[in-house]
Parts: C-alpha cells; structure tokens; sequence
C-alpha cells in the first residue's frame, strides 16, 4: 500500500461533500507532473485529503477504489482518474503551518512542490500527519 495527499479546493470539492457522496471520481488534473503520480496510485492506497486555499489543512484520509483509468469526460487519452472513497475525518485539521514548523517536514514534496496536486507521502510523514491530526 502506499500513502498519497491530494489537493482540492474546498469550494469546489470538499472533504465533507466527498462524505456526503460516498465516493467520488478524482478528476480535473491536467499537470503532467499530477498526471505522472495519478497513474502510480492503486487500488487499496490510502490519502490525505487536503484543502488549499485559505484553508490549507489536511482534512481527512481517503481510499483508493480503482486503479487509474483514461478520464472519460476529458476526451484527452492522456488525462487519467481515479475513484476515491472517504475513509474518516481527522479528529483536528492539521495545518500547512503546523507542518512547515516541523523540521521533519523540510524535505517533504508537500513543502518544496507545493503546486503538485496529487503527491506521494512517505510513510513516516503520514504517520506523523496521522498522529498529529489525533491529538
């Protein structure tokens, strides 16, 4: 299994409209650097979902219920999704700030590519977002 954290303004799409609709195709990415990560994402995978914009927390924990697939509403065979489902709500929100003060964070892509949509977490930081977002 590997841990992911995926980006979406909360306007748009929300953790809690993705509660509210049991599960949701992951779409809209068109980076080929987002693109490249969405097709590394499998079945069973777990991710932080994570609102930007004036928000800027990691909300809650998402599972992956497909393997990427061709986007069927791009019309682009080089966009690919994926189906997500929510997992559970962090018990508190944990903020970029909070992560930007925790040095072992200073390496993390979260930090230093902050534009990339969808990115791979390592486990240890996963771990600590995880302990973090239950305290």
């Amino acid at each position: 299994m590997n841990y992911w954290l995926l980006k979406t303004e909360p306007s748009v799409y929300s953790f809690d409209m993705l509660e509210k609709d049991k599960q949701t195709i992951w779409d809209g990415v068109t980076s080929p650097g987002g693109l490249f990560q969405i097709k590394q994402v499998r079945k069973g995978d777990l991710a932080f979902i994570y609102h930007t914009g004036d928000e800027r927390h990691v909300v809650g924990i998402g599972e992956i219920i497909s393997n990427p697939y061709i986007d069927p509403k791009s019309g682009n065979p080089k966009h690919y999704v994926f189906d997500v489902k929510p997992k559970i709500k962090l018990k508190r929100m944990v903020s970029l700030e909070e992560i930007r003060a925790n040095k072992k964070f200073k390496d993390s892509r979260l930090l230093k590519e902050q534009r990339l949509s969808v990115q791979p977490m390592p486990e240890d930081l996963w771990n600590l977002i995880i302990e973090m977002g239950n305290n």
